[in-house]
């Protein structure tokens, strides 16, 4: 064996080390590939049993949504009503409402002052007249 044959059987037998040491990463570089491609198949399988749920629920909220939608026009309509004939009555009974509120008042006021005058010339003395001083 000659010096050449000697370094190129050195420079083969580097070469397979090398390809050695770089096989094992690769090998595991491969496994790890493996499981995240199982992973994700799993996942895409999970997925479409929540999807279909998701949709379920979705469309059971759009039908709960239409019902308020419903409850809530009829709510509307109802306010709607409710304030036409608070206007109705407040233009029909307010004015003479507030005269017979004002009439009772007055009437309530004059008995009182009444009752009060009477009571205060039962309290005074019978020779005195109120208003007129003697002399």
């Amino acid at each position: 064996m000659s010096a050449g044959q000697v370094a190129a059987l050195i420079a083969a037998g580097a070469f397979v080390l090398l390809v050695v040491l770089l096989a094992i990463p690769l090998v595991k570089l491969g496994r790890t590939l493996d499981e995240a491609t199982i992973a994700i198949r799993k996942t895409h399988e999970g997925s479409a049993p929540l999807l279909d749920e998701a949709n379920t629920t979705l469309l059971q909220v759009n039908t709960q949504l239409e019902r308020v939608d419903g409850i809530t026009s009829n709510a509307r309509a109802v306010s709607g009503n409710v304030s036409a004939l608070s206007s109705l009555f407040t233009a029909t009974m307010g004015g003479p409402l507030v005269k017979t509120a004002a009439f009772s008042y007055g009437v309530s006021k004059a008995i009182k002052a009444r009752k009060a005058a009477k009571e205060d010339a039962a309290l005074r003395p019978k020779g005195r007249r109120r208003g007129r001083k003697r002399r």
